[in-house]
């Protein structure tokens, strides 16, 4: 049993209740609240009369007969395909992770084992590259893109992205390679590795949460990206977000709200099964990224 000394006060108590509750409903209600009126119709959900309407479910009651309706979801995934975007953005998604993974992994071993002084000016000027707005690096893209007539597809999105979440990359990585102590590489080599040998079976299982931790922050870079996939892929090659842009009818034609509410739903459940299954890697990577030793 605890002494009164480690009692925390009641006072101190409630008080961090109390933010926690606030912070929960600040932070979940809006998800929460999104998925309980994506079983509504837009009068419901979107009641200016009476809010109540939400909760209830009062027309949608009178036009299906009951409080909770899976139209918004049937003219989301049947009627205009959302499964076709759910698959272009996992492809994209995919090839983003895969590839700055690679190049990250590499680079960010080359320069944490680098001795030469320009290393830091290397990282700092992929840091300014990085914080550039999107818009600026999607226009020098677009001309080449067009001249090649590969604009609208795919690979074009892939490139991009890509080419902005490397310099995050290869920050996050070289922090997670230096904090590896070189006497791993050089027992390594004693006992006959090369040193690609020696990165691949020492350095990698050493750092592995590191590499989830960045691979899902590149993950969702890519899946939660609006700026480069609006405006690179065509129509028929949409991502998740432009799609439910263009059902609200905020960049493309006008379309049926109910559906992008439908559409948040299931784009948004995915990071949630996500981050609840690394969870314990991600903790892992970002101690591991924070302390040095």
């Amino acid at each position: 049993m605890a002494s009164k000394a480690q009692r925390m006060p009641v006072g101190l108590r409630l008080l961090t209740s109390g933010f926690i509750v606030l912070w929960l409903l600040v932070a979940a209600f809006p998800f929460f609240w999104t998925f309980w009126g994506s079983f509504k119709v837009e009068l419901d959900f979107f009641s200016i009369a009476d809010w109540t309407n939400a909760l209830v479910g009062r027309n949608t009651s009178d036009t299906y007969g009951t409080p909770f309706t899976g139209a918004g979801y049937e003219g989301a995934w049947v009627q205009n395909e959302f499964w076709r975007n759910v698959i272009n953005t996992f492809i994209v998604c995919v090839f983003v992770v895969s590839i700055s993974l690679t190049i990250g992994t590499l680079g960010g071993y080359a320069l944490s084992r680098s001795g030469f002084r320009y290393v830091i000016w290397l990282l700092i000027v992929a840091l300014i590259f990085r914080a550039l707005p999107q818009v600026t690096l999607v226009a020098g893209y677009m001309l080449p893109f067009f001249e090649w007539n590969v604009w609208g597809i795919l690979p074009t999105a892939i490139i991009v992205l890509v080419a902005m979440n490397q310099p995050f990359t290869l920050w996050m990585l070289h922090s997670f390679f230096q904090n590896i102590p070189k006497e791993l590489d050089e027992s390594a080599k004693v006992d006959g590795c090369t040193q690609f040998q020696a990165f691949r079976h020492v350095i990698i299982p050493v750092m592995w949460p590191g590499v989830i931790t960045t691979g899902l922050f590149s993950f969702l870079l890519a899946y939660n990206d609006f700026i480069v996939t609006s405006l690179l892929l065509s129509e028929s090659n949409r991502t998740m977000v432009p799609e439910i842009a263009a059902f609200l009818g905020t960049t493309y034609t006008e379309g049926n709200v109910m559906f992008a509410v439908a559409a948040v739903v299931s784009a948004t459940a995915p990071l949630f099964v996500l981050v609840m299954f690394f969870q314990r890697q991600i903790v892992s990577g970002l101690t591991a990224g924070a302390v040095k030793g």
